[in-house]
């Protein structure tokens, strides 16, 4: 069953990557962009992929897309002036039939196609679903550098993509946005402002943003590691 689109963000400006763009990096046997096209490419539930990214970025794409086999892009669409606005773009290319939508951060090459079928199995239950991860580390919420309080860490957890959801659900949170000219910068937090239930699906700590230069050093040990584990 082939029944959702997923919206892959590609966009940013890569301010914190000392002028390098951070999805065309090589990584593994493409660049990062394409590593998390084959991601989606692999999962059985993903109907078509749609790629949000600055203009200049768009060939680069088309061919990285070509040279790892990406059957299942349908285009690449320009982003807009933030995040929200970018997955706004991408909503418009998707197919009218489609019944779910997965947006996912174009840096995060190493989701696993296992939890992006988890996570969207999950979503059509709820309505809404994100992948994630519980935080490690105590949190401390700090105010004009003194702390004023300790979150209970159990019910922590670190948000990653894909955030998926029902394309009624995600529609009418996108409108309700629209309407109040609110911006949000979680596509969660989007769908939680319309009163939806977002379920945490437990994904696993590789699936890492790259969001400075280190951490596609990282990356590629991680990479690395999984082939290693795959082939023995």
């Amino acid at each position: 069953m082939q029944d959702t689109s997923a919206i892959l963000v590609c966009a940013g400006n890569a301010s914190r990557m000392q002028g390098q763009n951070k999805i065309l990096l090589p990584l593994g046997s493409a660049n990062v962009a394409g590593m998390s096209m084959l991601a989606f490419e692999r999962c059985e539930r993903i109907a078509e992929i749609v790629v949000v990214a600055r203009p200049c970025d768009h060939e680069a794409i088309r061919e990285t897309a070509e040279k790892c086999g990406i059957t299942k892009l349908k285009t690449i669409t320009e982003g807009g002036d933030t995040r929200q606005g970018s997955v706004i773009k991408g909503l418009k290319c998707i197919s009218d039939d489609t019944k779910l939508i997965a947006i996912h951060d174009g840096a995060r090459p190493l989701v696993k196609p296992e939890h992006i079928e988890k996570v969207i199995k999950d979503a059509s239950v709820f309505g809404g679903a994100t992948l994630g991860v519980p935080v490690k580390d105590t949190i401390k919420v700090v105010n004009d550098s003194l702390i004023t309080d300790t979150p209970y860490r159990p019910s922590l957890y670190i948000t990653q993509t894909p955030q998926v959801f029902k394309k009624n659900v995600y529609m009418k949170a996108v409108q309700f946005a629209i309407d109040h000219e609110l911006d949000f910068t979680d596509d969660c937090q989007l769908a939680e402002a319309i009163g939806c239930k977002v379920y945490m699906t437990t994904g696993d700590y590789t699936n890492i943003k790259i969001t400075t230069p280190e951490d596609i050093e990282i990356a590629e040990l991680l990479l690395k590691r999984s082939e290693k584990e795959s082939a023995e």
